[in-house]
């Protein structure tokens, strides 16, 4: 292992963070801190994720879209961000691309995704 992997890899231990297991076309909700003065709150952040970066590692991000008031709104998420208090998987999209930018052009039922009620979770490397 070379010494930037080996240090990245030290980094994301020491986050500790619980990550679900999630790719793009699946539902996820984002708990994000959100500080309004001196008071802060989770607020959370619904959508399909239509493209993950980096992977696992300490550089790594995804992108959440939802219709909001019938706009679409995108948000960038880093994946190991200290302010995420949660990700949850709500429902499991069955997609055959990576990253889902097209589904910026579609509108209504052509942008829906279908999901996948075969989903086997990945074994952990640690088992």
């Amino acid at each position: 292992m070379n010494l930037i992997a080996q240090l990245e890899a030290e980094q994301v231990e020491a986050l500790a963070k619980d990550i679900p297991d999630f790719k793009a076309g699946d539902t996820v909700r984002v708990g994000f801190r959100v500080t309004e003065g001196t008071r802060t709150r989770v607020q959370n952040y619904e959508g399909v994720c239509i493209a993950r970066k980096n992977g696992h590692g300490i550089a790594g991000s995804f992108t959440v879209r939802k219709i909001s008031f019938g706009e679409g709104v995108e948000r960038v998420f880093p994946l190991h961000s200290t302010n995420i208090d949660s990700i949850t998987v709500i429902r499991r999209g069955r997609v055959r691309r990576a990253k889902l930018y097209y589904l910026r052009s579609r509108r209504g039922k052509s942008a829906r995704i279908a999901e996948d009620t075969r989903y086997k979770p990945r074994k952990s490397a640690s088992a």
